[in-house]
């Protein structure tokens, strides 16, 4: 039987979520520098990209779309339109900066 110390989960639990926090951040980064470059993008096409430089290890859109949509409400990216994928044949939403994040972040 294996000797459990008293608080080892929420110790555990505190940890996975810093890392998770942690991770989220990252990767909105990483989204950010792929959108500064294609000034808009589709979740597969910005998936595409990361996995291109190596930043995740799959090509897959869940590697962006929860995270666009955690950039959507915090204002930095909005569906400008939508368009045909050409990965998936359907049809999906197109992300670009919102005006009010270029202008306070991306403008010299």
């Amino acid at each position: 039987m294996e000797k459990r110390i008293l608080g080892e989960n929420v110790t555990l639990e505190c940890r996975r979520l810093s890392y998770d926090e942690l991770q989220v951040n990252k990767r909105c980064k990483q989204i950010i520098e792929v959108l500064k470059e294609l000034k808009e993008a589709t979740a597969m096409e910005l998936a595409y990209e990361l996995f291109k430089r190596g930043y995740v290890n799959v090509f897959e859109r869940n590697t962006t779309a929860p995270r666009l949509t955690e950039m959507s409400i915090k204002g930095i990216v909005e569906p400008i339109g939508k368009k045909k994928c050409s990965y998936q044949g359907k049809m999906v939403s197109v992300y670009a900066f919102t005006k009010e994040f270029e202008d306070k972040y991306l403008k010299n």
